[in-house]
């Protein structure tokens, strides 16, 4: 209905409570409250926005919030209000009409987004509800991205201390990480050790870990290399640091591998929707070349309402 009296708030939002400030459809101010973060909280906050309106129903109520997602975009949507996104330095565009200062302000940044919703429409995103397989493929590729950038973390950690102690080892695998190589680095831990060990006992862990790009004399080989003189005490502390590194990596790549599993699942699970989606918002028909974690990336983004280019951050 295009002659519907329309309310405009705007909600600066922060982790323990949210300013927001309403007006009506003149911009004139009809309230100010700020509301604790939290179920009861954001139930009240709807319940002001109606009340204070006095509208019959919550799709009149037009809501201005810098982020696309979180739990007070959702409360709001699942209430039918209208809520729209703005990109913060949108925002900042917008605040240069009210003020030049630079300093945050709660209640003028609350009353900038319900001025700007109201006078500049076009410059919002509408947004609605996210389809939960959606929501789900988008946290769980974050879960991979993080986990991806711990493991990074601990094998760099890892690569210190065997320059330390035992180079000859970073020789083998540039990915640290790989089961094989720390497979192989508990059975020989050190120089000393790799000299001792018999090819057999290599044979079998390259078997186990279907490694074939090389066999066990070659392995024993690059292991035997003169080894870099050390103080005392040094090998064993290298060695006591690298264990307990050891472990989080193969506690990370598990988690990692149950990431992609989950991501794979979801893939598959919205596969005839959700793929065509992608495709068509992109514009393409094929990915070549393009690896599981893009594709999982770029899938969850294409579902963004009304805005298929918007970022998912």
């Amino acid at each position: 209905m295009t002659d519907e009296r329309r309310w405009y708030a705007g909600v600066d939002w922060a982790s323990e409570s949210h300013h927001v400030l309403l007006t009506d459809g003149d911009g004139r101010k009809i309230g100010e409250k700020i509301f604790k973060h939290g179920g009861e909280g954001l139930a009240e906050m709807a319940a002001w926005l109606m009340a204070m309106s006095g509208v019959a129903e919550p799709r009149q109520i037009h809501i201005a919030i810098e982020v696309p997602h979180s739990p007070v975009v959702e409360t709001l949507i699942e209430r039918s209000f209208k809520v729209h996104a703005i990109n913060p330095k949108q925002m900042d565009r917008f605040r240069d009409r009210f003020t030049l200062a630079g300093a945050k302000d709660d209640s003028r940044d609350a009353e900038v987004m319900a001025s700007a919703s109201r006078t500049d429409p076009r410059c919002f995103r509408l947004l609605a509800a996210a389809d939960p397989v959606v929501i789900e493929l988008r946290e769980w590729s974050r879960i991979a991205e993080d986990l991806g950038a711990e493991r990074n973390r601990l094998t760099n950690r890892l690569r210190e201390q065997l320059w330390r102690c035992f180079p000859a080892m970073l020789d083998l695998e540039s990915d640290l990480g790989a089961e094989w190589l720390l497979d192989l680095w508990e059975t020989a831990p050190t120089p000393h050790k790799a000299i001792r060990i018999r090819e057999a006992t290599v044979a079998k862990v390259l078997k186990r870990n279907r490694v074939r790009c090389f066999d066990a004399a070659h392995v024993l080989d690059v292991l035997r290399k003169p080894p870099v003189q050390v103080a005392a005490g040094t090998t064993e502390a290298a060695s006591a640091h690298i264990t307990t590194l050891i472990a989080r990596i193969r506690l990370v790549n598990q988690q990692l591998r149950e990431a992609h599993r989950q991501l794979d699942a979801l893939t598959g699970d919205t596969s005839s929707f959700v793929r065509q989606t992608a495709l068509t918002q992109t514009k393409h028909e094929h990915w070549p070349g393009v690896g599981a974690k893009i594709e999982h990336r770029r899938m969850a983004g294409a579902f963004l309402p009304n805005h298929p280019n918007l970022s998912t951050h």
